[in-house]
């Protein structure tokens, strides 16, 4: 049987699986730890999950290296959906994004991006319901076609404002099964908290500052913690010293990942699996064409130690042009429209890392149409870290305006 052919009859025992489990007949469906569906009874003593492991990790194998661009890619989470032993070898070849540059599964989006090039996406906004869309950008040259990764709705309250981040762009809540986190913002519009749905990668603890960097366990601060909301960074906006003709003043504490994250050979936190929580209990997440529902529990690895700070970003300072007569900064063409939003960050000199370190952009965000934006970002932070970011650039600032 020719490597195409596989490929073929591979999408088409999918097929029927899903259509299983949408009309409630035929075999029991499972889920999976990293996406995709196994389906227990059906097809358990089909002829592709008995396939001899030499052979069966060949195959995925050319099929990982051969789909290696969205939206081929779903046939990637096709094989982890046949049954436990594809997904088991396709969780080992799938290579996270700071080492492959690919965005494959739903964890994938916690990841770290990669290590020597920006990852190219864009924001598509919706004024009418306050919504926000990110997408993985499929043609440089186009926003117009793009790999649907995250949404986030912007809920207005008496004293803050929430931006709900969800995995699913037709269930944007707080309530939602897809619910992944959210940032918070003050009155003002000047402060934000980025918050994960899952406990922070670093040994079940979170990173703060007094007179010297320390951990604390989240038991000690849970009292205040509200469930399901645990913060990983914070952002903030000073007013420039030319007032609102100015270009704004940003900052963002990265609360689990270390400074030396971005020196060479530095390490970030990179979480594998999504942690157990309330995404157990839905029966589907739409998410890259994934059934899956089912979380593993997650190893924690410390990410910090006493030693070592947090990770500070700041605004890289743009340049005044005397014949534009208006603010610039190179963003490699990515951005073509003037914007008080756009904004490319870097490693702060706080960090006390390089000088090489502080001029590598690690997230750069501009406009290019009325409501369209490109979102570039790479390691140490995650898409899921680099959207939150991106949408406190779109609240209103009243103290900064």
């Amino acid at each position: 049987m020719s490597f195409r052919s596989i490929i073929f009859d591979m999408k088409g025992l999918r097929s029927r699986s899903q259509s299983h489990h949408r009309d409630g007949v035929g075999g029991v469906v499972s889920v999976s730890e990293g996406g995709g569906l196994v389906v227990l009874d059906g097809l358990k003593q089909s002829c592709w999950a008995n396939m001899p492991p030499e052979l069966l990790r060949d195959v995925l194998l050319r099929i990982e290296a051969s789909e290696d661009a969205w939206p081929a890619r779903k046939h990637v989470v096709a094989c982890a959906g046949v049954c436990r032993s594809w997904r088991e070898i396709m969780k080992e070849i799938v290579k996270s994004p700071q080492i492959s540059s690919k965005l494959t599964f739903p964890i994938s989006l916690k990841q770290p991006g990669p290590r020597d090039s920006l990852l190219q996406c864009y924001i598509k906004r919706n004024r009418s319901n306050q919504t926000y869309y990110l997408y993985l950008g499929l043609n440089q040259a186009s926003t117009d076609d793009g790999k649907f990764l995250l949404a986030a709705r912007k809920c207005r309250r008496a004293t803050h404002t929430d931006y709900i981040i969800s995995l699913n762009c037709d269930d944007v809540s707080r309530g939602s099964s897809t619910y992944i986190g959210k940032l918070r913002s003050n009155f003002l519009g000047t402060k934000f908290t980025i918050y994960d749905a899952h406990p922070p990668l670093c040994g079940a603890s979170k990173v703060t500052k007094s007179r010297s960097t320390r951990l604390v366990s989240l038991k000690q601060v849970s009292p205040r913690v509200p469930a399901g909301n645990y913060p990983i960074a914070h952002v903030s906006y000073d007013l420039n010293v030319l007032g609102s003709r100015g270009p704004r003043i940003m900052q963002c504490v990265m609360d689990a990942i270390p400074a030396s994250a971005v020196e060479p050979g530095g390490v970030a936190p990179t979480q594998t699996h999504f942690l157990h929580s309330r995404i157990e209990t839905s029966p589907s997440i739409p998410f890259f064409r994934s059934k899956s529902t089912r979380v593993d529990n997650l190893q924690l690895v410390p990410s910090t130690t006493q030693n070592e700070g947090m990770l500070v970003l700041r605004n890289k300072s743009p340049r005044w042009h005397e014949q534009l007569q208006c603010w610039c900064l190179n963003f490699n063409g990515r951005v073509t429209v003037a914007s008080v939003k756009n904004f490319q960050l870097v490693a702060s000199p706080k960090n006390g890392v390089s000088e090489q370190a502080q001029e590598n952009v690690i997230l750069q965000f501009g406009k290019v149409g009325k409501d369209v934006f490109t979102m570039d970002y790479q390691y140490p932070i995650s898409a899921f870290e680099a959207f939150a970011i991106c949408l406190s650039s779109f609240d209103t600032k009243i103290a900064c305006e």
